[in-house]
């Protein structure tokens, strides 16, 4: 496949090659979960009860991922910094200690969550009986492809920032692809239910991953992945570091949606009940399936931004800033229209249950209003990680997250007397504040850095 050259002049041509197979591949894999989802919310006479109960599972999937970012996310950028630098060794040993690293991390995130799985699910809403012990298995089970999923979502980056998205992108199908297949086998035709979910799941990211190894390691790729030696780990004290500190914006994005998410459950079990935490679960893979499009452009265009950033071409750092940004407030421009117009639709994807609308409709209006702030938001982010810029990349993250939506979960059911309605509007008020926020603070600091 064809290798993408980040250097030339064709800004648009480059952001539409490398973000639309990321797109396909990041919807796809979202199907891991939303998968999971569809089949077990139509369980026969259990299916809004299973999903409640695995949708509890979710702010710990999230901290896994949380994790993966904190090091995919972190090496990838200066990564690609040094392949504009053309210093190809020292890009190869950041790839290299970030991958150690993600070997090392998977086997200790394991072995926790293995062993306290249940008293976090408790810790986070999950009500003895029935719930408990359909999320404690559905989450043992899925633990058990931590290595398979850090691998296949962590290194797919440095695959992407050599300039190969479509291969980047058939890792990801290739799984994906497999637990749509395997999830209504597992799950109806062998009659495992949340089990079989779990199982399909794991099974397909150890396909994903295998398919991602075998680039970096193989001859196809210019530079090739190994394993380092724990004296060479020792060695390279200042590329982790460096990489750690740049990664905890997207580790800290990414573990304050598991704190909201762990919130929000809280909040809602008691005073919505088991009801609002499958609405929860609902809302939430609404939101997951629409960000996937604006975030394959912006996480599309950081290895661009970060190349030509590493080059010395502040030119094209504008350009593929301004597209990208363009692109997204134009997408979420159209979603927040069509959640306004046919949310009933939406809702339908991931639940049969006619009972449940009744909730879920004005929980998702409410969520989704300002929703094309969160272009903003991303465009910003994505342009700090991008450019090494890690204060404020963690700042906004912090900012958004728990300064505005943690407190705001708990401030306008209770005090403003909201309800669970102040659940869902916590998230359009911290998109306004905290999206618009970043994205001037991140026009200063572009025109500023590159002056």
């Amino acid at each position: 496949m064809k290798q993408i050259n980040f250097a030339d002049d064709h800004i648009t041509a480059n952001v539409m090659r490398t973000a639309v197979p990321m797109l396909i591949a990041q919807t796809v894999n979202l199907l891991y979960s939303i998968v999971d989802r569809i089949f077990i919310a139509r369980i026969p006479g259990s299916g809004t009860a299973a999903l409640g109960a695995v949708g509890l599972c979710f702010p710990l999937i999230i901290l896994v991922t949380a994790f993966t970012n904190l090091i995919g996310m972190g090496g990838s950028p200066l990564f690609a910094i040094e392949l504009g630098k053309r210093n190809r060794d020292g890009a190869r040993k950041i790839m290299c200690v970030s991958f150690t690293l993600i070997v090392l991390s998977a086997a200790l995130i394991f072995a926790a969550f293995e062993i306290f799985a249940e008293p976090m699910l408790c810790l986070i809403g999950a009500s003895e009986g029935q719930a408990l012990a359909v999320s404690t298995t559905y989450l043992r089970i899925y633990l058990t492809g931590t290595f398979f999923q850090m691998t296949a979502i962590g290194m797919n980056p440095f695959i992407n920032a050599q300039g190969f998205p479509d291969i980047g992108m058939r890792t990801v199908v290739i799984g994906a692809a497999a637990n749509t297949v395997l999830d209504p086998v597992f799950i109806f035709g062998l009659g495992m239910g949340v089990r079989g979910a779990a199982i399909a799941t794991v099974i397909s990211q150890g396909l994903s991953s295998a398919s991602a190894l075998s680039f970096l390691l193989g001859k196809r790729s210019p530079l090739k992945l190994r394993l380092l030696r724990r004296d060479e780990l020792a060695g390279s004290r200042r590329e982790i570091v460096d990489i750690l500190s740049l990664g905890s914006s997207a580790f800290v994005m990414q573990a304050t949606n598991s704190l909201v998410s762990m919130c929000c459950n809280s909040v809602l079990s008691r005073i919505g009940g088991d009801i609002y935490i499958s609405v929860m679960a609902i809302v939430a893979s609404v939101r997951q399936l629409l960000d996937v499009p604006v975030l394959a452009f912006a996480d599309g265009s950081s290895p661009m931004i970060s190349f030509n950033y590493g080059a010395g071409n502040g030119g094209h750092v504008r350009k593929i800033i301004r597209t990208v940004s363009l692109i997204g407030i134009s997408y979420t421009a159209v979603v927040w229209l069509l959640i306004s117009l046919y949310p009933a639709f939406f809702i339908s994807i991931f639940s049969g249950d006619a009972s449940i609308l009744a909730y879920a409709v004005p929980a998702l209006h409410v969520y989704f209003f300002a929703f094309v702030f969160q272009a903003l938001q991303y465009s910003g982010q994505t342009v700090f990680k991008a450019l090494g810029k890690k204060k404020y990349a963690i700042f906004f993250s912090l900012f958004r997250k728990v300064i505005i939506v943690i407190p705001l979960t708990f401030l306008l059911p209770y005090a403003f007397g909201l309800g669970t309605t102040g659940v869902f509007a916590a998230e359009p008020v911290s998109n306004v504040i905290g999206g618009t926020a970043c994205f001037l603070t991140m026009a200063a600091v572009v025109r500023r850095e590159l002056a």
